[in-house]
């Protein structure tokens, strides 16, 4: 036998197994394991593939895209197919989902309680602090840090927030109006807020190694979607060889600003010790003492006192708690105060609802006044409705998993919960591109599907700091409107939406501040 005949029958015998193979695993899109269903049903009936950009599946439809390209890309496609969908991308099934049914089925999912792959790009920024950990480490830290955002600390809580808004107004005294860059003083102030009340620290003597962390840290966020749009890049070790050098000052800077921050508060948490047992006070249970500030920051460090958890396990939960309070939390406010430029009868509704219950000077500034700001918190609400701090989270099947809906998704496949999809999913939201606080009333939202509004996730996993957010958000909004009349300066036609580890917008977000009278 000759050795082409031989090479011939190798070659068809390679292709007859790779065609028979090809029906559990999508071959081209490097062997990812297919999804399929219970009953033998066609997978498009419940969910469709979602067509690629090259022969490889999904692995490439990012590829060479910048940040607002694959913003406009994955919005554009989400129009298109119109519901929960199936993508095959570099070795692994995605279970792309905009519907609030599959929401509450991932959420609530033991199997689904890892998170995507995604995440794991953060580890060099986060590590594996509360946002990006699983398993037993991850119900450890969360059993940990739960109680320090119970109601009595947020109640201390509420007089940083006053203070620090109080401080953000006083910028503008002595001026009848002003145009002010939201885009560059709201993460300032959420900065500090998270700084003063988690971490204990006032920043005001740190506000220029404040400013560069968050230059880094918009540094760190490009060099992250630069990884997600090339998926060669997915891959640990040749991100390590060829791309984690570019990483290294950036990482360098933030980890550092928040080795000052624990070192700081480490120092001025032993002083007040020392200055407890000179008074012979209790320091036994450290939530005894309400009229002390508490801070989230001595928790762990009490907690390490106690072998419960070491320093690297301090930067991991400090890092973390940096990036989410102050990050997500100045989304909402940006957008927030765009919002109340843009919807002049609706600031006004705001307003005359904070007149109502809040005294001109502040005095009756707490959680029980807040608490009767329905319509405040319904604007609040519908702008984290069309401007989601976290636009997309993501879960992954440690095990085969089987959906209620009939889809098994095989081991290692990852669901994108597209939040910013859902928000705007013409199911659950009439004119969803409308500016409507009135739909979260409560006469509007009895008959709503409980997933269908999922700014701080849902389960287990939900969001450990929404209260705090929602704080934080309503007091700095509060304080501004009743000091100052909320005018437009920027044409919302004109956002442009870019990916990031949150939302972001390419703009610079403006509004004109004018003095009430």
């Amino acid at each position: 036998m000759s050795l082409g005949l031989l090479l011939l029958i190798g070659l068809g015998t390679l292709i007859f197994w790779l065609y028979r193979l090809n029906k559990e695993y999508y071959v081209l899109a490097f062997f990812a394991q297919r999804v399929r269903t219970k009953d033998g049903r066609p997978l498009e009936s419940i969910a469709p593939i979602a067509e690629g950009r090259t022969i490889f599946g999904n692995s490439f439809d990012l590829y060479g895209r910048n940040d607002a390209e694959v913003f406009t890309d994955l919005r554009a496609k989400i129009k298109k197919i119109g519901r929960s969908y199936i993508e095959y991308a570099m070795g692994r099934a995605k279970f792309c989902i905009i519907d609030a049914e599959n929401f509450d089925n991932i959420l609530n999912d033991q199997n689904m309680i890892s998170k995507g792959l995604g995440y794991q790009f953060l580890h060099p920024f986060l590590r594996t602090g509360l946002l990006t950990s699983t398993g037993q480490k991850w119900h450890s830290r969360r059993k940990m840090l739960t109680p320090t955002f119970h109601f009595n600390i947020l109640s201390q809580f509420a007089e940083i927030f006053k203070t620090e808004s109080f401080k953000f107004v006083k910028q503008f005294e002595g001026k009848d109006e002003v145009s002010i860059s939201l885009s560059e003083l709201i993460p300032r102030f959420t900065l500090n807020s998270i700084c003063e009340t988690a971490m204990g620290i006032k920043l005001d003597n740190m506000a220029a190694k404040g400013d560069r962390y968050r230059e880094n840290f918009s540094m760190i966020e490009k060099r992250f979607i630069s990884r997600i749009s090339n998926p060669i890049y997915w891959n640990d070790t040749i991100y390590r060889l060829f791309g984690a050098s570019k990483d290294k000052q950036f990482l360098e800077e933030v980890h550092g600003f928040s080795s000052a921050i624990i070192a700081k508060r480490r120092k001025l948490l032993a002083e007040e010790i020392k200055e407890k047992k000179n008074d012979q006070e209790a320091i036994d249970d450290i939530y005894i003492n309400k009229k002390q500030r508490f801070a989230m920051l001595d928790t762990l460090i009490f907690a390490e006192k106690d072998g419960l958890i070491d320093h690297v396990g301090i930067c991991e939960e400090v890092d973390t708690l940096m990036f989410e309070g102050f990050d997500t939390t100045s989304i909402g406010l940006i957008f927030g105060l765009m919002n109340m430029s843009l919807y002049q009868d609706k600031q006004e509704l705001c307003y005359q609802e904070i007149s109502e219950h809040i005294a001109d000077d502040f005095s009756n500034l707490d959680l029980n006044q807040l608490s009767k700001l329905k319509y405040l918190e319904c604007f609040i609400k519908e702008t984290m409705r069309l401007f989601p701090s976290v636009p997309i989270m993501s879960r992954m099947a440690v095990k085969e998993t089987e959906l209620p809906n009939g889809l098994i998704l095989p081991p290692g496949a990852v669901t994108m919960l597209h939040i910013y999809g859902l928000h705007r999913n013409p199911k659950y939201w009439s004119s969803p591109e409308e500016f409507q606080p009135e739909r979260f009333l409560p006469e509007n939202s009895k008959d709503r599907h409980t997933y269908a509004f999922m700014p701080f996730s849902a389960g287990q996993r939900n969001c450990i700091g929404q209260k705090y957010a929602m704080l934080e958000m309503k007091t700095l909004l509060i304080v501004v409107l009743k000091k100052f009349k909320v005018l437009p300066l920027i044409d919302p036609k004109d956002l442009v939406f870019q990916t990031g580890i949150t939302l972001r917008c390419k703009n610079n977000i403006k509004v004109k501040l004018v003095k009430r009278v």
